[in-house]
């Protein structure tokens, strides 16, 4: 954990020690793009000193959803725009001062005035190199960003090794929302070799397709009404027993007050 690491021609990967939680730095026309920077402040000072020895200038941030771990920023950084979807943006605008509070008690010197300041992608061309794949699972306005022309697959929180799928409490019926966004990343990782989640270990080759599968069949069991048989809720995953409890309520077309984590 901690070095940036290349993982595709212009795509590198930091990992943070708090819930393998992965940043991404992006080389595009113009500059470097950052995905999803966090967590600490040390690690976000961390990641800027790597980012300066690239010696490319970071113009854009892009965030992936509006969770509080994923709207983190660092003045190293630059004052350049960070774009989200247009949900995205709104969301997090709304509920900035719940994601600071969120940051201030999970992270440590993580810069508050910071946290939520995103710009919407505009309606037509886009800022961000690559294509943006806009879905409703997980959160409102989540979005992957797909690199064709890399080999490389951006997801945010879905597709991980370690974190279940995990719903959006201010959202009705996950189930089919989580199956139509599998729709769309299966289709965009035919043109992949490199899967990057939010948090977890970076997929590549046969590891994409295995991801798709547990994250199937997860949801498939929730909406059968059984418990799903996933290595993920392993003896050593008991923090991830409330939200799997979480999901089970949803799928059965109940709602749940506490947000998903992370």
């Amino acid at each position: 954990m901690g070095k940036l690491q290349q993982v595709a021609d212009g795509v590198w990967v930091r990992q943070s020690e708090w819930v393998w939680s992965n940043s991404v730095v992006v080389h595009g026309d113009d500059g470097l793009i950052l995905v999803d920077p966090g967590i600490n402040g040390s690690e976000l000072d961390e990641l800027a000193d790597a980012v300066a020895r690239l010696g490319v200038p970071v113009v854009a941030g892009f965030c992936t959803h509006p969770h509080w771990d994923h709207l983190l920023w660092h003045e190293r950084f630059g004052d350049v725009p960070r774009y989200a979807t247009p949900a995205a943006a709104r969301l997090a605008a709304a509920a900035r001062e719940r994601a600071r509070a969120m940051a201030a008690e999970s992270a440590s010197g993580v810069p508050l005035e910071l946290v939520g300041l995103l710009t919407p992608l505009p309606a037509s061309g886009t800022p961000v190199p690559g294509e943006i794949i806009e879905h409703q699972a997980h959160a409102i306005g989540h979005a992957a960003l797909l690199l064709a022309d890399r080999g490389v697959l951006i997801v945010g929180d879905m597709l991980s090794d370690v974190l279940i799928p995990l719903f959006d409490v201010r959202q009705d019926d996950q189930v089919s929302a989580y199956e139509q966004a599998l729709d769309l990343l299966e289709e965009a990782a035919r043109y992949v070799e490199v899967v990057i989640p939010g948090h977890g270990a970076v997929a590549e080759g046969p590891q994409v397709a295995a991801r798709l599968a547990a994250d199937r069949a997860y949801v498939e069991a929730l909406r059968r009404g059984g418990e799903p048989d996933d290595a993920r809720l392993g003896q050593h995953a008991d923090w991830l027993r409330g939200p799997h409890r979480s999901n089970q309520e949803q799928a059965r077309g109940g709602r749940q007050d506490v947000p998903p984590v992370p």
